[in-house]
């Protein structure tokens, strides 16, 4: 098992780019809101009960997908510091069940999150759409630093496709993409 995980700024891009890479290589794509989405209509949103729930959720998730041999896509915004331990159970659930855990840190410029926040891809699924909320989480946490003492593969996405970013993270982990894709990608 294979587990992708990609983390940025909310706006940078992961979820566009992790469905992208889902439907080049067959991997499950289990985004940040999937989690959030399942816990919200029971627990306020931040409150110790919501974060234990989707703590809960995202771990057993990994964890059983590890075990079953499951490659899959995980998105989340990393603040450093503050979100070291998370992103460090969630790399054990894969890696204590035999999985291998590469790391993407999506980069953009402020200016250009800014613009993002408000698109229609985000009003749809539920998601931060404030363009103030990005300058207050850009000068309250660290979202744009690698985890610490992992390797990660850093892209700037303020200019590129996600396509490209796609294309490049798949190059860069070797990961095998589907028969269709491959034969799209000739055309």
């Amino acid at each position: 098992m294979k587990l992708l995980i990609i983390y940025g700024a909310p706006a940078a891009g992961k979820l566009t780019i992790a469905t992208e890479i889902a439907r080049r290589t067959g991997f499950k794509l289990f985004h940040n809101h999937v989690s959030i989405d399942c816990v919200k209509p029971v627990f306020d949103f931040g409150t110790r009960p919501f974060l234990r729930m989707i703590e809960t959720i995202r771990f057993a998730m990994i964890a059983e997908a590890a075990r079953e041999n499951v490659d899959l896509i995980h998105t989340f915004v990393y603040a450093a510091g503050e979100d070291d331990e998370h992103f460090a159970r969630l790399i054990a659930s894969a890696e204590d069940n035999g999985g291998e855990v590469h790391l993407v840190l999506l980069i953009c410029e402020p200016d250009e999150l800014k613009i993002r926040i408000g698109n229609d891809s985000r009003v749809k699924i539920g998601k931060l759409v404030d363009p103030d909320a990005i300058e207050r989480s850009l000068s309250r946490y660290d979202l744009r630093s690698t985890y610490p003492g992992r390797d990660s593969l850093p892209i700037d996405t303020t200019r590129i496709s996600f396509e490209d970013a796609a294309e490049q993270i798949i190059r860069h982990f070797a990961l095998a993409q589907t028969r269709e894709a491959l034969q799209q990608n000739m055309m």
